[in-house]
């Protein structure tokens, strides 16, 4: 059942961001171009197709972003106009809210934030599709860096990850 709803969630996602498009290129599904455009006439879809293809792929969670990082190396694959968008997957991932950050390592440890850590840095150095990472110092000196997977990433993967192995 859960496999129904995030099949129906990637469906929606896809339409919301015109990704029809890439399909109803094709002169074996353009038929339908004039119906999807009648159900679906507010929708805004002004961007650049590449700029909705990564938009999309944020939206979807960490294995489209992967799919997208892995797509943006195939330049001899992908026109150019997508391999350049989809490579900004690569480094570009927004960061989710360091409060949550903060949760997740108190919740974790089971302990306050500080008395974990001496310092921590709520703004993320880096920030990918899975985990991000922020600076922080032990309370013996050691500067560290702290890898926090992103909230509730496990069930997500696990879902797409089903849903691809039921083909």
């Amino acid at each position: 059942m859960l496999r129904f709803f995030r099949l129906i969630t990637i469906i929606y996602v896809a339409l919301r961001f015109g990704l029809d498009e890439f399909i109803l290129a094709h002169k074996s599904t353009r038929w339908l171009l004039f119906p999807l455009k009648l159900i679906l006439f507010t929708r805004n879809t002004s961007a650049p197709r590449a700029v909705r293809l990564r938009l999309a792929l944020e939206s979807l969670g960490p294995i489209f972003v992967k799919f997208g990082q892995m797509l943006s190396t195939r330049r001899d694959l992908m026109p150019l106009d997508i391999a350049e968008e989809l490579a900004e997957l690569q480094d570009q991932v927004p960061p989710f809210p360091s409060d949550q950050a903060i949760a997740l390592i108190e919740k974790e440890y089971g302990k306050k934030l500080l008395e974990v850590f001496a310092t921590f840095d709520v703004t993320p150095i880096a920030s990918a599709s899975v985990a991000q990472v922020h600076f922080a110092e032990l309370h013996d000196g050691r500067k560290v860096a702290v890898k926090i997977l992103r909230p509730c990433i496990e069930p997500v993967i696990n879902h797409d990850i089903a849903l691809l192995d039921s083909g």
